[in-house]
């Protein structure tokens, strides 16, 4: 499993970049290279965005994904923002984790 950081700029209309990755979040459910995807917004700074996808591999995602059939809707949602990404890369875990149970 590999795990793709995006980081956002979005200085106006956050409710629309919202509701475009919920409308894109559909191709990311259908695609069988996404394991899971999670889209934060910086509390101190609200026009930061982090959307965090976990990929089968590096290759799943930029060979299988962005040559499927998941990959044209799901780019025509996210098209007004793709200026917007300040940063884009992948990031191989660690296996240092934890989580408290709520």
């Amino acid at each position: 499993m590999i795990v793709e950081y995006i980081r956002y700029r979005v200085p106006t209309d956050p409710a629309a970049f919202e509701a475009a990755y919920a409308r894109a979040s559909t191709s990311l459910r259908e695609a069988p290279q996404c394991l899971a995807y999670e889209l934060t917004r910086c509390e101190e700074a609200p026009d930061h965005y982090i959307l965090r996808i976990e990929w089968l591999s590096t290759e799943a995602h930029l060979q299988g994904f962005r040559h499927g059939p998941q990959f044209g809707p799901f780019l025509s949602e996210i098209r007004p923002y793709v200026a917007q990404i300040e940063e884009m890369r992948h990031y191989a875990p660690t296996g240092l984790t934890w989580r408290r149970d709520a």
